[in-house]
């Protein structure tokens, strides 16, 4: 079907949207040129230079060594050590979680799932730190002592970490799921019961083969969103040194001792990070819907 012949009014509604699109982009790129730009001149005047170095080919080596060089210290190593495995694990937790709940929450309707419903999406728009907040709150009460003494010690502990991630990142993969198994029809379970499956059988042997696309993407909004976790970890398990430090209360750690140049750096490596996320997010979600 031939798409219709606009005229000029057509022409100004698109052009006023697209230039909206421009104004957003643009800014957000105008942000990070910028901070890219602090970096490498900083990681530059550190560097001694010669007098062959003048090319600007060779200024801009010579500043992502720099970055390089700042990337490669003690301290941010073991804070992005630190950062990967804590985000990696919430990931397996999470969807541990996220299938079997956004399965419930899509095939069965009981009393209360409106409720369900609006807890469970409760801490993708609840400022995170609250999460901290109220865990530092819940583990000062009875049954929080008991668990810090009996079982697991989680305040200002790694343990505590992952703990936080999970509580504010396993919402998006619950929906991201639950979305997913909303998009496969249920008689295709239903025939797979007929020839002898039991409803379990149907959901390992059919469901889950279908929803692995979404299941993908539930597992990289749960990584991006724990790796970027800072509100609910200052005030949980803190930002010391060597010890509870990741990298989103590293940058906070160096700007606050202005360090800027460092803080700058270790942040233009996350948003690369979580740029390199969304990319993959965006190519599993179209090979899906070819």
């Amino acid at each position: 079907m031939a798409a219709p012949v606009e005229g000029f009014a057509g022409r100004l509604f698109a052009a006023s949207t697209l230039a909206f699109v421009v104004l957003f982009v643009v800014g957000w790129l105008a942000l990070f040129a910028a901070d890219v730009n602090y970096v490498l001149a900083d990681a530059y005047r550190r560097l001694p230079v010669g007098p062959e170095d003048g090319s600007l080919l060779r200024l801009a080596l010579r500043g992502l060594v720099g970055m390089v060089g700042v990337l490669g210290q003690r301290e941010i190593l073991a804070a992005l050590w630190l950062s990967l495995w804590t985000s990696s694990l919430s990931v397996v937790i999470g969807l541990l979680m996220a299938i079997p709940i956004g399965y419930a929450m899509s095939r069965y309707r009981f009393l209360t799932h409106p409720l369900a419903e609006a807890i469970i999406d409760l801490p993708i728009i609840l400022p995170p730190v609250i999460v901290g907040l109220s865990l530092l709150v819940f583990f000062q009460s009875p049954a929080g002592k008991w668990i810090e003494n009996s079982l697991v010690q989680f305040v200002f502990q790694r343990k505590g970490i992952v703990l936080c991630q999970l509580m504010v990142s396993a919402s998006l993969g619950i929906r991201a799921a639950a979305l997913t198994f909303d998009g496969i029809d249920p008689r295709l379970e239903h025939v797979a019961m007929t020839l002898g499956c039991t409803r379990a059988g149907a959901f390992f042997r059919v469901t889950l083969p279908l929803a692995v696309r979404g299941l993908v993407v539930a597992a990289i909004l749960i990584w991006t969103r724990a790796f970027g976790l800072f509100g609910p970890l200052m005030v949980f398990v803190g930002a010391v040194r060597l010890r509870t430090e990741v990298l989103p209360t590293t940058i906070y750690l160096e700007q606050s001792v202005g360090r800027l140049e460092v803080a700058l750096t270790v942040a233009i490596f996350m948003v690369l990070l979580a740029a390199m996320g969304l990319v993959i997010v965006r190519a599993v979600g179209l090979r899906g819907q070819k």
